[in-house]
């Protein structure tokens, strides 16, 4: 698609839990847009993973006060929903095509350029996360960095195919279903969270599963048909440019996908964080495990947490401020790849 924001128009806006909502036409449909603090401030555009959206997939990393601090500071979010999968979205209409890969990428470009936004910062979960990555591929200029949770990188394995088309028959004959909800909740979460017959199942899981439930189940499958049509994207990894954090647990049913996208990754740019007893969706179940590692992250951009000791301009996390005992992968919970991130802006 070309570079125009001509064929881009607003449809209305509204106040939505302190940020306002944004309907934009694209040229594979509308989608919602909530923007989050101040648009004179860098950009950071976030993605969710299948069946999810803001609420129900960065809800818990942007609640999470020191990362709130963290990217609120530094950054004015953009919260891009799949079409159709806002908060309250009607049903798509049948006679409208179903998007590619591609075209999502496209319709990210599109959204950028509705809003007059340069270089961004980027955050995508598994099937977001592809797409954030295709964008980065296409759009390189358009890309400052990549923080990717749980990604996937290459064509569905006949497993994932063969489980996304049973999924996909589920949504067309029998819409959100008990078990259709509960094979989405096991590609979000570990085990541990999401409870047995002797142990309850968290809070997290037990929002999630009621945020499901008023998903449309139509569009959706649109989504999920864009994502098992994925082409693979490993041999483009190498050309990018930008610096890109991986993070994955190591329950995720996409965690040998995570470990492959990142062996294909330039390691000057690129790091890998794998989160012990955590599913796919780092950003709710352990989203304090992402905070130190994003913030050495952006201090390769310098940009820091701000201070709250009036007396010293450092971040509380900045290396001089952590006693090194915090700093093991024990204490965080993490297991961490020693790949270099911090590399010159100009390259």
């Amino acid at each position: 698609m070309a570079e125009s924001i001509d064929a881009v128009s607003l449809d209305m806006e509204k106040i939505y839990l302190g940020g306002k909502e944004h309907f934009i036409r694209t040229g594979c449909g509308s989608v919602s847009v909530i923007v989050y603090g101040d648009q004179d401030k860098p950009a950071l555009i976030t993605y969710p993973d299948l069946a999810l959206n803001h609420m129900s997939c960065f809800q818990g990393l942007f609640f999470c006060p020191e990362a709130a601090s963290l990217l609120l500071h530094n950054f004015c979010i953009y919260h891009i929903s799949p079409p159709g999968h806002e908060l309250g979205a009607a049903s798509i209409s049948l006679d409208d095509s179903v998007p590619s890969a591609d075209d999502l990428a496209d319709q990210i470009l599109e959204v950028l350029n509705f809003f007059r936004l340069g270089a961004v910062m980027c955050m995508g979960v598994t099937a977001g996360a592809y797409i954030l990555s295709l964008f980065a591929m296409k759009y390189r200029e358009r890309v400052l960095g990549l923080i990717l949770v749980s990604p996937l990188c290459k064509a569905p394995s006949w497993t994932e195919w063969f489980y996304n088309k049973v999924i996909s028959n589920m949504l067309y004959f029998y819409g959100m279903c008990g078990l259709l909800k509960e094979c989405l909740l096991q590609r979000y979460f570990s085990k541990e969270v999401r409870g047995s017959a002797e142990v309850p199942e968290s809070d997290i899981v037990q929002a999630c599963r009621k945020l499901l439930e008023e998903r449309q189940s139509s569009n959706v499958w649109r989504f999920l048909q864009a994502i098992n049509r994925r082409p693979d994207i490993t041999e483009g990894l190498k050309s990018l440019r930008c610096r890109t954090l991986i993070f994955v647990g190591d329950s995720s049913p996409f965690h040998s996908e995570a470990l492959h996208m990142a062996s294909k990754l330039d390691r000057r740019y690129s790091a890998l964080v794998e989160v012990q007893s955590c599913g796919s969706m780092v950003t709710e179940e352990q989203p304090h495990a992402m905070l130190i590692p994003m913030e050495y992250f952006f201090m390769g951009y310098g940009l820091y947490r701000p201070c709250h000791f009036s007396e010293s301009p450092r971040s509380p996390l900045s290396p001089s401020c952590i006693s090194p005992e915090l700093l093991s992968p024990e204490s965080m919970g993490l297991k961490l790849k020693p790949i270099k991130t911090r590399v010159s802006l100009g390259l």
